[in-house]
């Protein structure tokens, strides 16, 4: 967890299950397993979902060098490194060692920040903090007292393979490395392909497992490693790299309502045997502990998966017309902790979907091959992907973590999120609020940035709940990450001639009633000067002093003018899917 020094460091605290959870609980082979061992190890959605960058990681972030970075850093105990590893330290190792550039070192750094469990309130005190900063020499001050624990970020870097395009794999027909893929028919409740690694469960639970031993491996002290840097049949992994190991694994016991990070349960009298716990040394025994994890170890119970499969299904769509068959949306709110929360909304087809709701707060969102649709969802969210989708607006609630968007083309996206990221996109715009820079990664083409131009009764309290702050705000100050150079052409900002504001067309209770931070001078000058030609277009139908027909006849000119342009423009639809259907229908 990413900490200022003044604070400790919170303790994990079990989560409550809800009495529904042991319905989706795991697939028939596993449950002998359970029975046996009383225990039930899955590997975590959030790190993958949300920590894993989806853009093939740097070369440098092997396990090679993973392994001498890990050894290194426990001989620097004392400057920073272990068990604590402050910025200055790891920018030291990610620019001099390693040969990332400051701004990439940062990146990685501050996404397993956004990761940690901290209080609304302590990131927006991290923003104040942020926005009182006038030079970057001070901004690299406040950076200095910032730390994250070393064995996790270990951790957090090994995962980063998840989306590593591997020529063997390629060439056994698992995965190819595409710009786009555009299956004709796809089903919601398949597994996801290859190209959605991020939301695919069964992907986190087979990496996890494929390279168990490389992770425990790293989690050990330099002493019970060999000059290879691997373990032997003896190796001892200490009670901190178990605890560390509560980054991707957790569990529950058979028929407990509440989930536990793993360490707990690694620590829990009944499991020292299987869990090759030592009270004695204080230590585990790496070959006791991986046999265990790998017996153990099953689908999560709350996965993407598990949602599609036995997740509620919901009815969502403000206007129902003509195409509600193909959309689908499920949520696993009825049966997952709070922590754990997925909705999955898929092929929604040329209608208006609304929703403010309890079922949305803290959940991770991902709506998948929606087109032609006005999709509003007025919550708080964790994360929210947005993947294949086509021609449609999305208007979204404060994103705690992530907003990503993959292979979609002609959307409008207007957003408050820590963090905005986005892959093979094609003329999308993005209206955005967020305190780091937007990440464009590969095969993004005619991207538009402008400034956030909305706003809801409940947004102001939205943003407090999920630390997100109107300062700093970055909109305007992408970062190109991908591996075809830093070409800037790739975006644009919005030119203040073509920008307006956004009014969200639903009542609802709250406070804020105007655009939180309000608007940057030049299009605020634009709005102004808009305004200003509509005065002057009243004062001139007014002077002209129109007799009552020839009013008439001008009223009609106008109005048939402005019905083409609603046609031409697409506004028309989202004028009428407004208006609720009849009862009868």
């Amino acid at each position: 967890m990413c900490t200022r020094d003044s604070r400790a460091l919170p303790e994990v605290q079990p989560q409550e299950v809800s009495k529904y959870a042991k319905k989706p609980v795991c697939p028939d082979v596993f449950r002998e397993t359970m029975d046996q061992s009383g225990v039930l190890l899955w590997v975590k959605a959030e790190p993958f979902l949300v920590g894993a960058l989806q853009e093939p990681p740097p070369s440098k972030f092997s396990l090679h060098y993973l392994r001498k970075i890990a050894t290194y850093v426990r001989t620097r105990a004392t400057e920073g490194a272990y068990p604590h590893l402050y910025w200055p330290t790891w920018r030291h190792i990610a620019c001099g060692k390693l040969q990332l550039a400051k701004d990439l070192a940062w990146l990685y750094f501050e996404i397993f920040d956004n990761l940690s469990v901290r209080t609304p309130e302590e990131r927006l005190e991290w923003s104040e903090i942020l926005s009182n900063c006038t030079t970057e020499d001070e901004v690299e001050k406040q950076r200095s007292q910032l730390y994250v624990d070393t064995l996790q970020f270990l951790l957090f870097l090994y995962i980063q393979q998840l989306n590593r395009i591997s020529l063997r794999t390629s060439l056994i027909g698992e995965e190819w490395p595409s710009r786009r893929s555009r299956p004709q028919s796809p089903s919601p409740n398949e597994r996801p392909s290859c190209h959605n690694k991020n939301w695919n469960d069964y992907s986190h639970q087979a990496f996890v497992c494929n390279h168990l031993s490389e992770l425990l491996e790293l989690l050990l002290d330099p002493e019970q490693l060999t000059s290879s840097f691997h373990s032997t049949h003896s190796s001892l992994l200490s009670r901190d790299a178990v605890t560390a190991l509560s980054f991707l694994i957790e569990g529950t016991v058979s028929r407990a309502k509440k989930v536990y990070p793993l360490h707990q349960l690694a620590l829990w009298q009944p499991l020292h045997v299987a869990s090759g716990f030592s009270k004695s040394s204080k230590t585990f025994s790496l070959y006791k502990l991986e046999a265990w994890l790998r017996a153990s170890l099953t689908t999560n119970p709350f996965g993407p998966s598990a949602c599609l499969k036995s997740g509620k299904k919901l009815a969502w769509t403000h206007q129902v017309e003509g195409s509600t068959k193909r959309a689908k949306i499920a949520c696993n709110a009825h049966m997952a902790p709070r922590l754990h929360r997925i909705v999955v909304m898929s092929q929604v087809y040329k209608q208006t979907l609304a929703k403010s709701s309890e079922t949305l707060v803290g959940a991770h969102v991902r709506a998948h091959r929606c087109s032609e649709s006005f999709i509003y969802l007025l919550s708080p969210l964790r994360s929210m992907t947005i993947e294949k989708c086509r021609n449609s607006t999305f208007v979204l609630g404060p994103v705690e973590t992530t907003l990503h968007l993959h292979d979609c083309e002609n959307l409008k996206v207007i957003a408050v999120c820590h963090r905005l990221s986005i892959s093979s996109t094609t003329s999308c715009t993005f209206h955005i609020m967020t305190p780091s820079r937007p990440l464009i990664l590969s095969g993004n083409q005619t991207v538009t940035f402008a400034p956030f131009h909305t706003h809801y009764p409940m947004l102001e309290d939205h943003m407090a709940r999920t630390g997100l702050a109107t300062v700093p705000n970055y909109w305007d100050n992408p970062m190109v990450v991908c591996k075809e150079g830093s070409d800037t052409r790739v975006f644009q900002l919005l030119p203040p001639s073509e920008f307006y504001i956004f009014v969200i067309p639903f009542e609802m209770e709250g406070d804020t009633a105007e655009i939180p931070g309000g608007l940057p001078s030049a299009y605020q000058k634009a709005l102004a000067q808009r305004e200003e030609s509509i005065h002057t277009w009243q004062k001139t139908v007014k002077e002209a002093r129109l007799t009552k027909e020839q009013r008439k006849q001008f009223q009609a000119l106008v109005e048939n003018k402005f019905y083409e342009w609603l046609v031409s423009t697409g506004h028309r639809q989202q004028l009428d899917s407004l208006v609720p259907a009849p009862a009868a229908s």
